[in-house]
Order: C-alpha cells, then sequence, then structure tokens
C-alpha cells in the first residue's frame, strides 16, 4: 500500500521560510517522479512543483518559481518543499503526489494517482 504523509507545515511570516517534507512508503521510491500541489480555501486544487525520479529535472509554477525549491532524497525516500520568500498567497494546504506510473506525468492533478493527506501552511502579513 502506497502511502505519503506530508509534514513540515506551519505558521510562516511574510517573506519567511518553511521546508516541508514528504515521506513515501510502500513503493520503490526511486523509480517514480514526485510532485507537490496546494489547495487555497475556495479554490482549485493546483501544482507547484515536481521532481523526476532521479532528481535531475525539476519543475514549477510561475507563480512560485525562483522562491520554492523541490529537492528529494532517495536513500531517505523523502522529497521536500522548501519555501523561500513567503508570500501572503502562498497559504494553502500543500499535498505531496506521486503517479501511478513511471515517468513525469506532467501538472495535471488527475495524472497524479497517490496523494497525502496534506500540510497545512498558513502566512502572516
Amino acid at each position: 500500500q502506497v502511502q505519503l504523509v506530508e509534514s513540515g507545515g506551519g505558521l510562516v511570516q511574510a517573506g519567511g521560510s518553511l521546508r516541508l517534507s514528504c515521506a513515501v512508503s510502500g513503493r520503490t521510491f526511486s523509480m517514480y517522479a514526485m510532485g507537490w500541489f496546494r489547495q487555497a480555501p475556495g479554490k482549485e486544487r493546483e501544482f507547484v512543483a515536481a521532481i523526476k525520479n532521479d532528481g535531475r529535472s525539476t519543475y514549477y509554477s510561475d507563480s512560485v518559481k525562483g522562491r520554492f525549491t523541490i529537492s528529494r532524497d532517495n536513500a531517505k525516500k523523502t522529497v521536500y518543499l522548501q519555501m523561500n520568500s513567503v508570500k501572503p498567497e502562498d497559504a494553502a494546504v500543500y499535498y505531496c503526489a506521486s503517479p501511478r506510473d513511471m515517468g513525469y506525468p506532467g501538472t495535471r492533478e488527475s495524472w497524479w494517482g497517490f496523494w497525502g493527506k496534506g500540510t497545512l501552511v498558513t502566512v502572516s502579513s
């Protein structure tokens, strides 16, 4: 059974930093891309960032490019999202995701098969 467990959410001041983690179990972590999505109140869930299985390619939404960094540690079966220069509009529940198949599935939510329960990021201005 594939499980994704996010951690690291909390309250951060605008302009500050936060690092989210997602631990994965139940599959060979190093074979699959990983992604982060977020959902703000009243909005649809949106793509934030993704990383290929070997960590050599990363993808970002325009809204976080240059501020957020996705990385992974295949030995620890964990993916990270380093959030810098956080803005009030970054406040959301952040979800970790993994595709059902190998390869990079793209930014569409429906292409990602496994999800964590999310971790809440609150931004104070």
